[in-house]
């Protein structure tokens, strides 16, 4: 059996936690940030966590075995 391949894009964008999560980076966090409060800014800070009902495909574009 060939090895799969871990989907390029995916890698660049999400990171596994140690206990299984999918961390992900928050959308609208770049640019255009003056007409955006500073409490919503600073939320855009920590990690998002990706749905439960999406962990399954991003882990397997990853490349991650499903237990």
């Amino acid at each position: 059996m060939p090895k799969t391949k871990t989907h390029s894009g995916t890698k660049k964008r999400f990171r596994l936690t140690g206990t299984g999560k999918v961390r992900a980076r928050h959308s609208f966090s770049t640019h255009i940030l003056e007409k955006k409060s500073a409490k919503r800014k600073r939320r855009h800070r920590q990690p998002a966590f990706v749905s439960v009902h999406d962990t399954d495909r991003v882990k397997r574009l990853l490349g991650v075995k499903r237990s």
